[in-house]
C-alpha cells in the first residue's frame, strides 16, 4: 500500500528529433481500462500540484479535488496514487519529460516507488536536460532511442492494441433514481466503536435490504462516479450507500480497518442500535474499486484512525457528487414538492416517515368544543 517492494526500472525514451511518431505512438497507447495511462503535461505550468491535476485528468477524473482538507492543501498526489492503485494502472508514460522540473520528476519517481507502476519518461531532446538528469541520479533507469523498444514500454510485452472500451448504455444526462439513497441524509447518530469490533453479517431485521443494482445499472453508476469526482472518499461513500442503504452518519463510522479487500466486506458500526447495530456488508464487485481507492487514500493522507468514507461534515460535498453523477433518491410528486422544480429533494423519505408518525397522533387527539 505504501511502497512497492521491487518497483521496476524507470525507462527513459530519447526522441532526438522530436518526431511526431513518438508522441502519436505514446498517445495511442493510452487506454485506462487496460491499465495504461499516457500523461501529456499541460504547458505553461511548473507546479507539482498542476502535474497531479493533469494526472487525475488522464485518469478520467475532474482535475480539481473538491472537499475539506487539513490546512486547505489538496492531497492531489495522494488521490492520484489511490486511484492508480485501485483501478489498477500498470503503465504510466509521461510525454515532454524534458520540460519537467527536478521536483516534478521526483514526484513522479515517488509515485513510481509507491505504486510499482512501469514509468516511462519521454524526452524530446538529444540529451537529458540538467533538471531531469539531477532527479534521476538516484533512480534505477535505462535509456533507449529505438521506437520499437519505446513502443514496448508504452504497451508492455507483447504489444497489444487497445480493445474498444466498454461504454455505459443509455444517455448519461438522465437521472438514475435509486431507492437505496433514501436514508443518505437521515439524522440517526451512530458512533464508531472505540474498542476492537468484529461485527456479524448484516441480518436486515429492521429494514429491507437495498435492491441489488442490475449489471447495466451498476456499470452506469460506476462510470458516472468515476467521472463525477477525483475524491476517493466521496466516491466510495456514494457507492457504499448504494449497497448498504446506510445514512451518512453511519457510513462515517467506518475506518480503513473496517474494509476487508480480500473478503470484499465493509463493516459499519451502530453501538446503540439506531438501525441494525454493528454489521458487516458484502461489497459488490462494481463497488470494490471505490473502496480500495478510499482505503489507500485515507492511509496516505491521515492514517488508520480517520474516516474511510465521507465524514458528517462532508454532507454538502457528498450530495453535490451524487447530483453531479445524476444519482438521486425517489422524488416527491409535483404537488408535494417543497423546493423549485429540478432541485433534488433528499429528505422526501424522511418527510414521509414523519408524516406517518404524526398522522395517528393527530387522529387520536380529542376534539375541542
Amino acid at each position: 500500500m505504501f511502497l512497492a517492494a521491487w518497483p521496476p526500472s524507470v525507462a527513459v525514451v530519447i526522441d532526438r528529433d522530436d518526431d511526431f511518431i513518438h508522441t502519436r505512438t505514446a498517445l495511442a497507447a493510452h487506454h485506462p481500462p487496460s491499465g495504461r495511462i499516457t500523461l501529456h503535461p499541460g504547458p505553461g505550468t511548473t507546479s507539482e500540484t498542476g502535474l497531479a491535476h493533469d494526472l487525475l485528468a488522464a485518469l478520467g477524473k475532474p482535475p480539481l479535488l473538491t472537499g475539506r482538507f487539513p490546512a486547505g492543501r489538496q492531497p492531489a498526489w495522494e488521490a492520484a496514487a489511490a486511484w492508480m492503485t485501485a483501478l489498477p494502472v500498470t503503465r504510466l508514460t509521461v510525454l515532454r519529460a524534458h520540460r519537467l522540473t527536478a521536483r516534478r520528476t521526483i514526484r513522479l519517481l515517488q509515485l513510481h516507488a509507491l505504486t510499482g507502476v512501469y514509468l516511462t519518461l519521454v524526452c524530446h531532446r538529444p540529451h537529458l536536460p540538467a533538471a531531469l538528469h539531477q532527479a534521476l541520479r538516484t533512480a534505477d533507469y535505462s535509456l533507449t532511442t529505438d521506437l520499437d523498444a519505446a513502443r514496448r514500454h508504452y504497451y508492455g510485452t507483447p504489444v497489444t492494441e487497445p480493445p474498444l472500451a466498454d461504454e455505459p448504455a443509455g444517455p448519461t444526462g438522465r437521472w438514475l433514481t435509486l431507492p437505496a439513497l433514501d436514508r443518505l441524509i437521515s439524522y440517526d447518530s451512530p458512533r464508531p466503536c472505540t474498542d476492537p469490533c468484529t461485527p456479524p453479517s448484516i441480518a436486515w431485521r429492521h429494514r429491507p435490504p437495498p435492491v441489488p443494482l442490475t449489471a447495466p445499472t451498476a456499470q452506469r453508476v460506476a462510470h458516472r462516479l468515476h467521472a463525477a469526482t477525483a475524491h476517493p472518499r466521496l466516491a466510495a461513500a456514494v457507492a457504499a450507500a448504494l449497497f448498504t442503504g446506510a445514512s451518512l452518519q453511519q457510513l462515517a463510522t467506518a475506518r480503513p480497518r473496517d474494509y476487508d479487500a480480500a473478503a470484499a466486506t465493509l463493516a459499519l458500526h451502530d453501538r446503540v442500535r439506531y438501525t441494525d447495530g454493528c454489521a458487516t456488508y458484502p461489497v459488490p464487485p462494481w463497488a470494490g474499486v471505490f473502496l480500495r481507492a478510499a482505503a489507500c487514500f485515507t492511509r496516505l493522507v491521515s492514517g488508520e484512525d480517520q474516516e474511510l468514507l465521507a465524514a458528517p461534515g462532508d454532507r454538502g460535498h457528498l450530495l453535490r457528487v451524487a447530483e453531479t453523477a445524476r444519482l438521486r433518491p425517489p422524488q416527491p410528486p409535483a404537488a408535494r414538492r417543497q423546493g423549485p422544480a429540478g432541485r433534488v429533494e433528499w429528505n422526501w423519505y424522511e418527510r414521509q416517515e414523519a408524516e406517518q408518525y404524526e398522522a395517528p397522533s393527530s387522529r387520536a387527539r380529542p376534539s375541542r368544543r
